[in-house]
């Protein structure tokens, strides 16, 4: 009888909120809609405060991320990961993964870069132990990969532009594949976050790669991996990050410091920082007429994209 006798005091906020709409004043309207809303508040609190009391664990948020639709190649057991960790070995990272090379990388640009773009592809090497920047001068990616396959060179970055600002990005893979090519965008160079580029030191960077489930996701994040070397120097306190959040990839750069005994960690963003998007995944070199698709992202109003819940990283 308690319970039922609450339920019937407790006020239908629902209700109240209709009633307001029908309030034809404004001024009358606002006010009273803001004291349906602060009790509205007030109830949700106090339930929330009920079930903590009552030990009752925490629901999952509805969000995109909990709300995903399935998908068969995401990897949840420790099956999956032993299978994964097979097809790593005997993918074309494999060797980098077995430590039998350094990673050597060129980055190179769109023809006639802008000054962003050339700075920002100059931070980038900066980024990368081992890395090379070289304008193209009107050479074709074709006969730069051969170029760079007689240099034993592991990995190209072209960074390329539109409208005097970078938004591409492809990374191709030596000797043989595959190549990423990657919307570019909210790139901000160091300057631009009132950073010293001088503070980026020699040391080789700690590599997070960081919530990417499917197999497409961890192929991705092999290619972003290889590009770095695979023994971080941790006196350098360097870490770079690859965040993926519904398919989108954001770029961190920071270096840490343990404060208070070790108990706490500060971090300093060093920059650029950017946000990538991949487009398509490629079998292969660079190809643009014959080259087979492992992953490509539809044309128009991207086909793929048929729901907002589903996510292929």
């Amino acid at each position: 009888m308690g319970s039922s006798n609450e339920n019937e005091d407790k006020p239908d906020i629902s209700e109240k909120i209709q009633h307001v709409r029908k309030i034809r004043n404004k001024h009358l309207r606002m006010i009273e809609f803001k004291k349906q809303l602060k009790l509205k508040k007030k109830i949700k609190k106090e339930e929330r405060k009920k079930r903590r009391q009552q030990g009752i664990p925490k629901g999952v948020p509805k969000t995109l991320e909990t709300l995903r639709e399935p998908d068969q190649t995401v990897i949840k057991c420790e099956e999956d990961k032993e299978e994964l960790q097979i097809d790593v070995t005997n993918s074309e990272f494999g060797s980098y993964f077995a430590k039998s090379y350094e990673p050597k990388v060129l980055i190179t640009y769109s023809n006639n870069p802008s000054k962003k773009t050339w700075s920002f592809g100059r931070e980038l090497c900066r980024i990368i132990p081992n890395a090379f920047g070289k304008l193209r001068k009107h050479i074709p990616i074709k006969k730069v990969i051969e170029s760079c396959k007689r240099e034993e060179f592991t990995d190209i970055v072209v960074v390329n532009e539109n409208m005097k600002m970078p938004n591409g990005l492809l990374v191709i893979h030596l000797p043989d594949g595959p190549t990423a090519n990657f919307r570019l965008s909210n790139v901000k160079i160091t300057p631009e976050l009132k950073r010293d580029y001088k503070e980026i030191s020699t040391f080789r960077p700690e590599v997070i790669l960081n919530n990417f489930t499917t197999r497409l996701g961890n192929t991705v994040a092999s290619m972003l991996a290889a590009l770095f070397h695979y023994d971080p120097q941790f006196k350098g306190r360097r870490a770079v990050t690859f965040h993926n959040q519904r398919d989108y990839i954001f770029f961190r750069h920071h270096r840490y410091e343990f404060k208070a005994n070790g108990t706490k960690v500060g971090l300093r963003e060093l920059g650029p920082r950017f946000t990538l998007k991949l487009r398509s995944l490629q079998h292969g070199t660079f190809d643009s007429k014959t080259g087979e698709y492992e992953w490509i992202i539809s044309g128009r109003r991207h086909e793929m994209e048929t729901s907002r819940r589903r996510f292929f990283l």
